[in-house]
């Protein structure tokens, strides 16, 4: 309980100029354009620059109206926006570190002659936990391997 006091005062005494919801809504266009369905290793790895500069901005101009003691949205906004500039950082690298296209997530890199995603099972059959080791420290991923026992993997052709 202490270290949660500890951090939600740490955002009240920031009293800069820009809302939870300016941060929260720049991080949402930063993903939806470097990180959306369609992406490239150049754009993800924009992506991490700019959380990054984000993150700085947001610890340096955050303003956050009312006082912690009372009941206040705009803290846990603010609270909510500091846990998603963290989230979406592990979301970057991970779609970084997958050299693959694989279900909905496209990589520009890797795909067929015929346009269809280019999976790579053999190197990413597994589902990535990744450890937040705090800010300006580089992730640290912890694979998760997968098993199928009754489905072959293979490669979908839509055309």
């Amino acid at each position: 309980a202490l270290e949660i006091q500890q951090r939600l005062e740490k955002l009240m005494l920031i009293k800069g100029t820009k809302t939870a919801d300016y941060f929260h809504k720049e991080l949402g266009k930063l993903l939806y354009n470097k990180c959306g369905l369609s992406r490239s290793a150049e754009g993800l790895k924009e992506a991490i620059i700019g959380i990054e500069v984000l993150a700085k901005e947001f610890y340096a101009d955050l303003m956050v109206p009312g006082i912690a003691a009372d009941m206040n949205a705009e803290l846990e906004k603010a609270g909510r926006v500091a846990d998603y500039l963290e989230v979406a950082s592990l979301m970057c690298y991970d779609a970084l570190n997958r050299e693959e296209s694989c279900g909905a997530h496209f990589r520009e890199e890797y795909q067929t002659e015929t346009g269809e995603a280019m999976r790579n099972d053999e190197k990413f059959c597994y589902v990535s936990a990744w450890e937040w080791p705090g800010e300006s420290l580089e992730p640290v991923l912890h694979p998760e391997p997968l098993t199928f026992e009754f489905i072959k993997l293979s490669v979908r052709n839509y055309n």
